[in-house]
């Protein structure tokens, strides 16, 4: 058996001779052996992101002695369950390379193996005919969706999406929170041959090959599926004939799948010069009649039979070309671009390009980056590059110094890189998750024996079902990240998934009431004050107290790693006034959480608590202040939390979880509201940074220097005055805008700091797109097992710029990692790092000219003094 070592980065591995090697067995036949003893064989159809297997034509054996097996047809084989992959081959062809050890996921895996059969059992296979085709969205409205509600006249009238449609894919990409699980299938999404709008996907196919893709979620309510389909090579075809291409729904999580529907049991006929519009009715799916079913479907695929393959041309252009690093141009591209139309020089100097490497982002395929590294190293001066029809000026300017130094640092806690609700097991890996926090002001009504929460003054007060949080525990440290839980600490939890506690009937004269439950109001008077009197809590709750807490997580199945007490209680008579409408005090919430501490570690031995998961003082105020000798609540609750041990000899609080938000208001998203909020990050560790929000003006504590926040030295301080051995957890924090390139700058050096500094645990809120610019900063830092280090290396600068330039340096068995983030909209930056090693690093990045999009590739540093970022942009370089 000859074993293969793949690199390091798993979404590397397109190029990986392994997986080329799977890859070259398309439809040959192949034996795969399951976990449970049966073995399949069939025809080698392909496989999809999570590389499960798909097979053709196949039949099932239940044990290797049982001759005897039955046609399965088609099956699709989750990797999970793979034990052995043999592929056939004629006994005279037998070589060593036939058996190999692949590793392409971080658990356990299969073997591809040779598995000998007689040439006279040879199946002929001939060379079948092609097609191509396209998906396309309307000029007026998104035709790939998923909708909620059929009305015919909707196909009839483009001239709006419904606010209840769940569009997948539009003008370009998929939509946000869809990824592509297609195999064996060339696609672009942003082709402009054939469309409507700005674009279509163009699809071109393999035998047995599709377009595939997930949501991030399940669609199980929704009642069908629209799209606009054109072929290219309907000349394969009768005249009349839909090409031979079917559609299935599936769920991943249980494996379950639709019956699949060819495009001939539609009505319509599909041409090849214009777009046809087809809609699947889930209640009667076309050819069968019958409904789809109850499941939790999350998958959509479109898979080709037996035809062979061409080709779309798409207009080539180059996109975007920027320098990065010592020595390498990043070229963006569409369609097949000729680089040797591509010269650069440099002060006017023509500079030579040695080698070329082009990626594309495994999850945004229609993106593609191309590296060129040069014969020489970038330098100062005035670089032009052009490409095609395109120029692209860059001014290089003089450096930045810093040093790094490894042999000082600080170890990094791993659960700095947390998200509340992370959506997947995928999505955890993708990003790197390694803390999740099930949280926010619903958990606060949270009833663990129904399944059923409560929105609060987020939602008209209105009950909801909820998944279990034993099973999302379960889930999400299964799938490698850490959990902290809410437990909740007030009187009340819902009884049911549909009452609420303002009707319109008992309080007719509130100011709003829910635009898709017109009986359901927002608890406030016109004026804007709370709606008297306090509704009877019995009709929307149920009792909860620390004996009901115990009950539950004692019977947990899955322990929890952090137990937080309640949600931003302080502030329950605003978020929660139907259930809690007297302010929280100081003694009041000093007591829930000693109490449901207690609960929770007498019921989970070993479980760490976290509290009390608010922001810096009472809702009652500075009257609160004065009745507990003017001290500020958090610095009280530290002291009162060490004199319990003290007493009791007991630790109740592990975590001081607080939360923070950027006080600073960027709302106006101009550029001066831009810079605000990329230097607003000074706010978690610069002593002398004053705030550029209200709390610079007007603080509201008794602190020492009050109008700095210095967040984490000063509560380090707070911890070590008042409880010292306590760690620090910042529960909820956020960058202020997730879909702008300045949140993914934002949330990256907000990482770094909170490495550099010490914090112990941070969960942002709420849930990133793992395709926006704050997904990215996570998976900058963490993504698909590769890791920032796990400690931060001391970084000297001789002329810090902290408003527009972040360095962070973090070693790990002395091998180096850096993330360089430059702030400036339009200036790049050059750096002269002391004590950077050379050689090869393994490189990310996203913004700048490139975009937002998972780019990546191997570099050679061949010098440290002239080290490029452009501007807004985000770089990791790891050393190799």
């Amino acid at each position: 058996m000859a074993s293969l070592a793949l690199p390091s980065q798993p979404e590397l591995l397109q190029s990986h001779p392994a997986l080329i090697r799977l890859k070259a067995l398309l439809r040959q036949p192949l034996r795969v052996t399951v976990s449970d003893g049966r073995i399949f064989l069939g025809t080698f159809a392909g496989i999809d992101q999570p590389l499960n297997l798909l097979l053709v034509n196949a039949e099932e054996f239940r044990t290797e002695e049982n001759h005897s097996g039955r046609y399965v047809g088609q099956v699709v084989i989750a990797w999970r369950f793979v034990v052995k992959v043999e592929e056939e081959v004629h006994k005279e062809n037998r070589h060593a390379d036939n058996q190999i050890t692949l590793s392409l996921l971080p658990r356990e895996l299969p073997v591809i193996q040779s598995h000998n059969r007689a040439s006279s059992g040879e199946v002929a296979r001939a060379k079948r005919p092609s097609y191509i085709y396209e998906i396309k969205t309307s000029r007026h409205f998104a035709m790939f969706g998923i909708r909620k509600a059929l009305v015919a006249s909707a196909l009839l009238i483009p001239s709006f999406v419904k606010a209840d449609d769940l569009n997948i894919y539009t003008d370009g990409a998929l939509a946000s929170g869809w990824e592509d699980w297609s195999w064996s299938s060339v696609l672009d999404y942003a082709a402009t041959d054939l469309f409507e709008g700005t674009s279509s996907i163009s699809v071109t196919s393999d035998a047995w090959a599709a377009l595939s893709v997930k949501l991030e979620g399940t669609f199980p309510s929704f009642a069908g599926l629209r799209f606009d389909i054109a072929f290219a090579m309907l000349t394969l075809y009768p005249k009349g004939a839909n090409p031979d291409i079917s559609i299935s729904i599936e769920s991943t999580t249980d494996d379950a799948q639709s019956p699949t529907i060819p495009l001939s049991a539609f009505q319509q006929t599909i041409t090849a010069d214009g777009f046809t519009s087809l809609l699947m009715d889930f209640s009667a799916l076309p050819g069968i009649g019958s409904p789809l079913g109850t499941d939790s479907w999350d998958r959509i695929t479109f898979q080709a039979g037996a035809n062979g393959a061409t080709s779309i041309v798409i207009t080539p252009e180059f996109l975007s070309a920027e320098p990065i690093a010592n020595n390498v141009i990043a070229v963006t591209t569409k369609g097949a671009v000729n680089f040797s139309d591509v010269s650069i020089t440099l002060n006017q100097k023509a500079l030579t390009v040695k080698s070329n490497n082009t990626y594309s982002p495994p999850d945004t395929p229609a993106k593609t980056i191309t590296y060129l590294t040069l014969a020489s190293s970038l330098s100062p001066g005035t670089l032009l590059i052009t490409a095609g029809n395109s120029t692209f000026n860059w001014t290089l300017p003089s450096v930045q110094y810093a040093s790094i130094v490894q042999s000082v640092n600080q170890a990094i806690n791993p659960h700095i890189y947390g998200v509340n609700f992370p959506t997947s097991a995928s999505y955890v890996e993708h990003l790197g998750v390694t803390m999740s926090r099930w949280g926010g002001n619903a958990v606060t009504a949270y009833n663990p024996f129904g399944g059923f929460t409560n929105a609060g003054s987020d939602w008209y007060f209105e009950n909801r079902a909820s998944d279990s949080a034993d099973d999302w525990v379960g889930w999400v440290q299964n799938a490698g990240s850490a959990t902290m839980l809410t437990v909740p600490a007030l009187d009340w939890v819902s009884k049911d998934a549909s009452s609420y506690s303002y009707p319109r009937s008992i309080y007719p004269e509130q100011s709003g009431f829910d635009p898709y439950n017109s009986d359901a109001g927002n608890g406030l008077f016109p004026n804007g004050s709370y709606v008297t009197p306090v509704p009877d809590q019995n009709n929307v709750y149920v009792p909860w107290n620390t004996s009901a807490a115990k009950q539950w997580l004692s019977g947990m199945k899955n322990k929890p790693t952090i137990v937080t007490i309640d949600n931003e209680i302080e502030i329950a008579s605003s978020t929660h006034q139907d259930m809690h409408p007297i302010p929280v005090n100081y003694d009041e919430e000093l007591s829930r959480v000693i109490d449901f501490a207690t609960a929770a570690k007498e019921a989970v031995p070993g479980v760490l608590v976290g509290a009390p998961s608010t922001y810096w003082t009472s809702s009652v105020g500075y009257s609160d202040n004065a009745a507990h000798s003017n001290i500020d609540f958090l610095p009280w609750f530290l002291q009162q939390m060490k004199a319990y041990e003290d007493a009791n000899g007991t630790r109740l609080l592990d975590y001081l979880d607080i939360h923070y938000y950027f006080q600073a208001d960027t709302s106006a998203d101009d550029a001066a509201a831009k810079a605000l909020r990329l230097r607003m990050t000074r706010s978690l560790w610069d002593t002398s940074y004053v705030d550029e929000s209200w709390v610079g003006v007007d603080p509201q504590n008794h602190q020492w220097n009050p109008t700095v926040v210095e967040l984490i030295p000063r509560f380090k301080t707070l911890i070590d005055i008042n409880y010292p051995g306590t760690k620090l957890s910042i529960g909820e924090w956020s960058s202020a805008k997730d879909t702008d390139v300045t949140g993914g700058l934002v949330t990256a050096d907000s990482l770094g700091i909170f490495g550099q500094y010490g914090v112990d645990s941070a969960t942002y809120w709420a849930t990133p797109d793992e395709l926006g610019p704050v997904g990215l900063a996570y998976w900058l830092y963490r993504g698909y097992g590769t890791y920032f280090g796990s400690s931060s290396a001391q970084v000297n600068f001789s002329n810090p710029q902290p408003d527009i330039l972040g360095l962070y340096a973090g070693t790990e068995n002395r091998s180096l990692s850096l993330v360089i983030i430059n702030k400036d909209p339009a200036v790049s930056v050059a750096w002269d790092l002391v004590d950077v090693p050379l050689g090869n690093y393994f490189m990310r990045h996203f913004g700048g000219a490139a975009g937002i999009a998972k780019w990546q590739t191997n570099i050679t540093l061949s010098a440290n003094d002239y080290i490029v970022v452009p501007p807004y942009t985000a770089v990791f370089l790891k050393q190799l």
